[in-house]
């Protein structure tokens, strides 16, 4: 076998080898233990780009570990969908870390970097698995990983989130266990592709037990990706993480997200009979309502890191508007917009800590405080990130809304998606502007806080918003890369033709 058939599965070792190492070096040379996170991330960067251009032109690559075959056993699937989600968490895992480091956040607890690669080999393996009960499993790894990331430097605030946070999940994983077990005792398989085939071949007496464990299912990722009503731990829990680790978390809700665009159309699509499409009719009316929250949260919230939060609810709410249409054109729009979505967030993040780490007392809350170091500069670097949050020209976020509003021009209930998304761009613009202004437009009488050090905290929401720059500018390119992904994803037969193949050598 050539270097390119290991592909698929390095993104899943590399993390895997480097916590580890990371945890082993830590003991003794810090410096090696960061420098090995550094070398496991851009490691990960180069094998997604890698992925990326392979799937570019059309190619689906399986790998079948210990060259069991599939259905039976564990395949990995790299295709142009997964490739782009592996470069974004490796673009992002660098611009998290790289803030981690320079602000000292990394110091507050023994396992940072450990947990660190734990979580992304977890990220990573549910973007690749091929099969229901894996990614269950690499669910499990990334978030027993981000409890340890949560709750990293204390705090009673961290500790009161991290076990709502540990509740939720735990339910979760419950339920997509008995999901599973439903789906397995209906089709006999959890391999996704063999399932796709399996599923119309399903007697009618228990079609109603089928269209039970799809919407179960569907529903355990909702409450990954904070779909409304599923959406309340988030902002507890994002609000009150090390901004570093909530800069890694945005990334957190797409993996819901990204597992409803998977499994939907491969397992419950055009060809499952009685289960097709089954979670279509509710998918819709929960974006518009996880959308209205979100950008609702941001014109209410008491600080900038609270706004943050609320802004990942919502730009998910108006990101599954466009999956909700499950054309080749709206889905296209929506993968353009997770992009955005997920590193506007991350920008969001930490411009709030960079503040936080100016004001002294007052920290990131909304309200006027005495002048701070640099506070010119932060506030553009705030614009631009609102701006992008929100969906204003000139940054990706408008052009992404334009290409959902233009492809849900088509659909049945176009008018409510518009108005959704029209007005709720309005109310977050008026959100961001009404803290906006009290930060950094209002002072109020005081002794202005020391300045920091070091401007090397600006590193990494600069990084972010240069990103948010270059996905603007290269639109076209990856407009069309987005469109090229929805068409491939909407034709399970291509994969489950490769994935079953695999099996059969």
């Amino acid at each position: 076998m050539s270097l390119a058939a290991y592909l698929p599965i390095l993104p899943v070792i590399i993390p895997a080898l480097a916590a580890p190492c990371a945890l082993l070096a830590m003991r003794r040379r810090r410096l090696l233990g960061v420098g090995i996170g550094f070398a496991s991330c851009l490691a990960l960067l180069v094998c997604g780009l890698a992925l990326m251009a392979q799937a570019d032109g059309g190619t689906i690559s399986a790998y079948a570990l210990g060259e069991w075959p599939a259905p039976f056993g564990i395949v990995l699937v790299a295709d142009r969908l997964a490739a782009m989600m592996l470069v974004l968490t490796a673009v992002l895992a660098l611009i998290a870390l790289t803030h981690a480091v320079v602000t000292h956040a990394d110091r507050k607890g023994w396992h940072f970097h450990p947990l660190f690669q734990f979580q992304l080999m977890g990220l990573n393996g549910a973007f690749l698995t091929g099969d229901l009960f894996n990614l269950f499993v690499f669910f499990e790894v990334l978030l027993i990983a981000s409890y340890g990331l949560m709750l990293h430097g204390q705090g009673p605030a961290r500790l009161k989130a991290g076990v709502q946070y540990v509740v939720v999940n735990l339910v979760g994983s419950s339920l997509f266990l008995i999901a599973l077990g439903m789906l397995y005792a209906l089709t006999g398989t959890l391999n996704m592709a063999d399932m796709g085939l399996r599923v119309a071949a399903i007697a009618p007496a228990d079609q109603g037990l089928l269209r039970i464990a799809a919407l179960l299912l569907v529903s355990v990722f909702a409450l990954k990706a904070a779909v409304a009503p599923l959406h309340l731990w988030l902002v507890r829990t994002y609000a009150v993480s090390t901004p570093a680790v909530a800069a890694l978390f945005a990334i957190m809700t797409k993996v819901g997200v990204y597992s409803i665009i998977r499994v939907v159309p491969q397992v419950f699509g055009e060809g499952a009979g009685a289960a097709a499409w089954v979670p279509a009719p509710y998918l819709l009316p929960a974006a518009l309502v996880s959308a209205c929250i979100g950008f609702a949260g941001v014109f209410v919230a008491r600080s900038l890191s609270e706004q943050a939060s609320y802004a990942v609810i919502g730009s998910t709410g108006t990101l599954l508007i466009a999956v909700a249409g499950w054309s080749g054109e709206s889905l296209g729009a929506g993968l353009y917009y997770l992009v955005h979505s997920t590193l506007a967030a991350a920008a969001l993040f930490l411009v709030a800590d960079v503040v936080a780490r100016r004001r002294g007392a007052y920290a990131d809350n909304a309200s006027p405080g005495p002048a701070f170091a640099q506070r010119g500069v932060i506030a553009l670097m705030f614009m631009a990130a609102a701006i992008a949050a929100t969906g204003l020209p000139p940054l990706s976020g408008f052009i992404g809304k334009l290409l959902i509003l233009k492809s849900v021009a088509a659909l049945p209930d176009w008018g409510w998606a518009w108005g959704v998304i029209l007005s709720t761009t309005l109310i977050g613009v008026i959100g961001f502007a009404r803290v906006g202004s009290a930060v950094f437009w209002k002072s109020s009488e005081g002794e202005a806080p020391p300045a920091p050090a070091s401007r090397a905290d600006l590193v990494a929401p600069l990084l972010a918003l240069a990103l948010l720059a270059a996905l603007s500018a290269g639109a076209g390119w990856a407009s069309g890369y987005a469109n090229a992904t929805a068409a491939q994803v909407l034709d399970p037969a291509q994969s489950a033709a490769v994935v079953l193949e695999e099996g059969a050598r």
